[in-house]
């Protein structure tokens, strides 16, 4: 084999190697803060139903507009005290991460438009919300307490799922969000 080849076979060896060693370093480090933050992972990929609905002022919001983007789908509802908890974590972690292909969509289960923007402007919150009256996307992803956070690659296939309240904007919540989107450590 020419000396040429043999350089491009090797590095090609090195490179491929390279990316296997990394890949498996970010998963680890994935696994390592989803565990961190009691994220629980699906034994197999599913693709993310579709949620459609309208904010509080009637726009439409589909889930599929934001393929392409890592997704935090977080199911809350006003009277509920640890969703009223972590919406303020959520909204640092959403200001941290909106521009780097990051989405928090809030669903609101069961509540009517005025509920919703009163509690939206008391915590001043930014992203987006969809109101979900008659709980059906609630049911389509079996939402058994709240708040019930899903989250999903870009490709919007589920890569985690948490029930209850968390810090999401600590430590490992930015590091698990940016292992997510790809971003070196």
């Amino acid at each position: 084999m020419p000396l040429v080849a043999k350089i491009v076979r090797s590095l090609g060896i090195v490179l491929l190697a390279t990316t296997i060693a990394s890949a498996a370093l970010e998963a680890g480090a994935n696994d390592h803060f989803a565990t961190a933050l009691g994220i629980q992972r699906p034994k197999e990929q599913v693709e993310a139903p579709d949620v459609v609905g309208t904010d509080p002022d009637g726009n439409t919001i589909r889930l599929g507009d934001f393929r392409g983007k890592v997704v935090f789908l977080n199911f809350w509802a006003t009277w509920c005290i640890p969703c009223r908890l972590e919406m303020p974590a959520m909204e640092r972690l959403y200001r941290e991460f909106k521009e780097r292909d990051f989405v928090i969509l809030a669903v609101n289960v069961q509540e009517g438009p005025e509920a919703v923007r009163a509690f939206i402007r008391e915590l001043k919150l930014t992203f987006p919300v969809v109101l979900d009256p008659k709980g059906r996307a609630a049911m389509a992803y079996v939402v058994r307490g709240l708040p019930a956070t899903y989250l999903m690659d870009r490709k919007h296939l589920l890569i985690g799922m948490a029930i209850g309240a968390r810090e999401w904007d600590s430590k490992d919540g930015r590091e698990y969000i940016r292992t997510l989107l790809g971003e070196p450590r």
